[in-house]
């Protein structure tokens, strides 16, 4: 009889028992959404990239370097970097060159080279844009630069902005970054300052 009562309560006990809980779900990782080509970004960007040309070629910008500058925050602050899914290569070529031609305005150049970085980083930046605008923002914080990029022209040819860091590997740098080798550019703008002096 005691057998009886013990295994009574030993089902018992075991019936009234909490099941063990269910194992938790793997969390699905989440995807990002495919970007989707902006056609009237990209639009936006290749005129003002117009506007910019046709000022430094002597010809009709209404609009000027800053108030491209100001849009372009409007836009980063929007979308991030206008890269080349989003605006594809020319539109990001675009956007590349009003954040150089930005230098009225340090700071937000300084933030369109972090919002480049970041797009460089995810595969959606030209590397060599990268390296141009790394260059620019050196050069107007009083930096060595890394690429050599940022030139001006004296009477004996062309001259770095500021010096070039580690300058034993700036072919190097080049290289990863899709630029011609130093001399070469170089050269290339020894015929552009030849024809200013």
């Amino acid at each position: 009889m005691k057998r009886i009562l013990l295994a009574l309560v030993v089902l018992t006990l075991t019936a009234c028992a909490t099941p063990a809980p269910a194992p938790t779900p793997e969390p699905t990782p989440t995807v990002a959404a495919p970007i989707v080509f902006n056609q009237e970004l990209h639009d936006e960007l290749i005129a003002m990239f117009d506007r910019d040309q046709a000022g430094r070629l002597g010809g009709e910008d209404n609009e000027g370097d800053q108030r491209r500058t100001e849009r372009l925050g409007e836009i980063v602050d929007e979308f991030g970097w206008p890269g080349l899914s989003l605006v594809g290569k020319d539109g990001e070529d675009a956007a590349w060159t009003i954040a150089q031609h930005s230098d009225l305005d340090p700071e937000d150049q300084a933030r369109f080279l972090e919002e480049l970085r970041a797009a460089f980083e995810q595969g959606e930046a030209s590397p060599g844009n990268l390296a141009y605008l790394e260059d620019r923002v050196a050069v107007a914080q009083g930096k060595p630069q890394t690429y050599g990029t940022q030139v001006g022209c004296g009477p004996d040819g062309p001259v770095p902005a500021t010096p070039i860091a580690d300058e034993a590997g700036v072919e190097q740098r080049r290289t990863k970054a899709g630029l011609d080798p130093l001399a070469d550019y170089l050269a290339e703008m020894a015929e552009i300052c030849a024809e200013e002096f």
